[in-house]
């Protein structure tokens, strides 16, 4: 069988390789993202394997059905750049990977808390320059704070334990508890007063619903100083109103590890050019934000499970097997 991967990167090469060669899978890696124009680089394979910035909408859905494509693979666990409609009606089948390493997202989320709190980057940077000052580096204590969680699903779950083992009171909000969490002290309540925790880190789906679900009118109900923490999907943000609470100081500290307009940015070295994204400049002038590239997945534990599941998954819709996990199959 033969699969082309788009937006491939080293790792991907080590990870899937291996992986592939004892699946009996040939692939094909492309370094372009999939789109419209890319779409045209589809020959002669089954399948397609796309990431986070990948776009399938419905002219690249019909591109890849006149190619010979019959499964698009998602090796990630977000879904929201298929249209899933138009692979239904191209009779393409859809998958992804919904349970990689939880842990792997959840702890880069804690390191982030624990770096825009702790300043551990601007220390580093000090003591390399022989500035042995403590001021401007002052701190709080986790333990006794509030967190509030958007999200419960694998990863959401996966953090909220962990912030429960710093000793902080833990509250989230989802349309589905988690009865395993709520055994454990998690405390289920509305979105308003999530928002109204020190820190609030959000885990759920970029959904039409979740779409802009942190804007004007939901930093209004946080407390001045909040530490706000997304790992999960840019598009959640509106970029332009976090920059007004920043300057506001209603956002005392902001961890980001995606962006809504990372398409073109994350996952590329773009240090000999102008940063053209006049936004991502002004989010990186200020001294309290922390931006990591889409970073939070990679860890050697995640990779591994991404590539064999993926794999997997291609192989079950190949031979019209049900899948083992059925929440893989999305078309």
């Amino acid at each position: 069988m033969n699969l082309t991967l788009f937006s491939a990167q080293p790792y991907d090469h080590i990870y899937f390789t291996p992986a592939a060669e004892k699946a009996g899978i040939t692939i094909q890696y492309q370094e372009m993202p999939l789109n419209e124009t890319t779409a045209a680089l589809v020959t002669e394979t089954e399948a397609v394997c796309v990431f986070v910035n990948d776009q399938v909408n419905e002219k690249v859905c019909a591109q890849l059905v006149a190619a010979g494509v019959r499964i698009i693979a998602l090796r990630c666990a977000g879904f929201n750049n298929v249209n899933l409609e138009a692979a239904k009606k191209y009779q393409l089948r859809v998958c992804r990977v919904p349970a990689y390493s939880p842990e792997s997202v959840a702890e880069h989320a804690v390191a982030m808390i624990l770096t825009l709190n702790r300043k551990t980057h601007k220390a580093y940077n000090r003591v390399r320059e022989q500035n042995y000052s403590l001021n401007g580096l002052l701190g709080f204590n986790l333990f006794g704070k509030t967190v509030g969680v958007v999200g419960t699903g694998n990863i959401g779950a996966c953090f909220c334990k962990i912030l429960l083992g710093f000793g902080c009171k833990v509250i989230a909000y989802d349309i589905a508890k988690n009865p395993a969490i709520e055994k454990m002290g998690v405390e289920y309540v509305p979105l308003e007063e999530v928002l109204k925790a020190t820190i609030v880190s959000l885990h759920c789906p970029l959904t039409p619903q979740t779409h802009h679900l942190i804007n004007e009118q939901t930093l209004a109900q946080m407390q001045p100083g909040v530490m706000l923490i997304n790992t999960s999907r840019g598009g959640l943000i509106d970029t332009k109103a976090v920059i007004q609470a920043l300057k506001k100081g209603v956002i005392g500290y902001l961890g980001m590890d995606v962006y809504e307009q990372e398409e073109n940015l994350f996952f590329k070295d773009l240090s000999n050019r102008l940063l053209e994204d006049e936004t991502l400049q002004r989010l990186s002038s200020f001294h309290n934000v922390l931006i990591t590239a889409h970073q939070a997945f990679f860890t050697k534990e995640a990779l591994h499970e991404i590539a064999t599941t993926t794999l997997k998954n291609i192989i079950s819709l190949n031979n019209d097997h049900n899948l083992p996990l059925q929440a893989a199959i999305l078309v």
